[in-house]
């Protein structure tokens, strides 16, 4: 069946879009207001651009009222941010941080979540989380009513020593045992059953 995006509504698009681009991996974004107030919101409109130099693309939608999220807002005055990449045991913390939450509040401190420092950046990492990266903006491309893509340019990779192979910068996925975003709003899915194809 073939769908023609100029016949279809917002809503219908989505579903589409979001049930058959899968699975995407999750952004969970830590950004910093200029007062200090930390935010951590999820992401999946999200992947890596480009290996060298590496580069990390999201695409941001608007709150239901069009106006545009914290990390958004946090990410357009500073320029800078820290992705970091969702371990299983850390769903339920990832999914408290989606919640509509007020620009004041700390959802890091509201998910009950403990930080490490970045280096690069001032936004810090999520303790929890095997793998982040500190990135600072490299463009940002205004879409259309309050919609936008995120290029960031990676500073830093922190990994989890016990996903590490060896020094060459080989690490074992599946160690990181990370989920991706499936269709439809409460759908998810484990990365712990890697399959090989020999490549030709």
């Amino acid at each position: 069946m073939r769908f023609d995006v100029a016949e279809l509504d917002a809503v219908k698009c989505a579903r589409l879009v979001t049930a058959t681009v899968v699975p995407r991996p999750i952004a969970w974004i830590v950004t910093q207001a200029a007062d200090g107030t930390r935010n951590a919101a999820p992401f999946s409109f999200f992947n890596a651009m480009c290996s060298w130099p590496p580069v990390l693309a999201i695409g941001m939608q608007p709150r239901a009222d069009a106006s545009p999220k914290d990390t958004m807002a946090n990410i357009r005055a500073s320029g800078e941010f820290v992705v970091n990449l969702v371990p299983y045991a850390l769903g339920d913390a990832m999914n408290r941080t989606g919640a509509p939450h007020p620009p004041s509040a700390d959802e890091i401190a509201l998910a009950g979540l403990d930080t490490l420092p970045s280096h690069h950046v001032a936004p810090p990492r999520i303790a929890g989380s095997p793998v982040a990266y500190e990135c600072r903006l490299r463009q940002l491309i205004d879409i259309e009513a309050g919609r936008a893509i995120v290029l960031g340019d990676i500073l830093a990779i922190h990994v989890d020593d016990h996903a590490i192979l060896d020094n060459s910068g080989r690490i074992d996925a599946t160690a990181l045992d990370v989920i991706a975003r499936m269709h439809g709003a409460e759908y998810y899915l484990r990365a712990d059953e890697p399959f090989r194809i020999e490549r030709l």
